[in-house]
C-alpha cells in the first residue's frame, strides 16, 4: 500500500485514516518529506507541527 498524506495536517500515513486528526481526507499526490523527532524544534514550529512524525512538504 502506498503512503498517503493527510490534507489537513500533512502527516504521512499508511491506511485510509489519519491517526492524528481522524480524517479520511488523504492524498496520494504529495511531495517532500519532513521527519520531526522533536515537536519543540525550530523547524517544527515554523512548519506548524505539534507532534513527532513524518510529514509531507506539499499536499495536493
Amino acid at each position: 500500500m502506498a503512503d498517503k498524506a493527510c490534507r489537513l495536517c500533512r502527516r504521512i500515513v499508511k491506511g485510509n485514516i489519519c491517526p492524528a486528526c481522524k480524517t479520511t481526507e488523504l492524498s496520494k499526490n504529495w511531495k517532500g518529506v519532513l521527519v520531526v523527532l522533536d515537536a519543540e524544534s525550530e523547524i517544527a514550529k515554523k512548519a506548524g507541527i505539534t507532534a513527532p512524525g513524518r510529514y509531507a512538504i506539499t499536499v495536493k
